[in-house]
């Protein structure tokens, strides 16, 4: 299985745990939260929010696209230090970045 269809399968199962951890909005956040330019978008997003209108959206565009993935991500620590107190109700959606950031982390070529 290529980088591609991993990164795929890995995106497929965070949009379920974040679904099942109610962490998943019907609606959009406004155009202007998402041109934030900090990381994680800190300033206008939860990061779920994050996680759901940015990162999946972007990674599933650049595999659509056969664009070049990142080749170095560091999503789950940001999820350790925003779910602190709480890391084992979302073990599954941190585990599940962490897979995403080892899989993309040093990968070469495009898939």
């Amino acid at each position: 299985m290529s980088v591609a269809e991993r990164t795929l399968r890995l995106l497929t199962e965070l949009e379920h745990s974040l679904k099942e951890h109610s962490l998943w909005d019907a609606t959009p956040p406004s155009p202007r939260a998402l041109q934030s330019t900090l990381p994680f978008a800190t300033d206008t997003l939860e990061f779920y929010q994050w996680l759901q209108f940015i990162m999946i959206p972007a990674l599933r565009q650049r595999i659509q696209t056969k664009q070049s993935l990142p080749n170095a991500i560091s999503v789950h620590p940001m999820a350790i230090e925003v779910w602190r107190g709480q890391l084992r109700e979302y073990k599954t959606i941190i585990l599940t970045l962490k897979e995403i950031d080892t899989l993309l982390d040093g990968h070469h070529g495009r898939h």
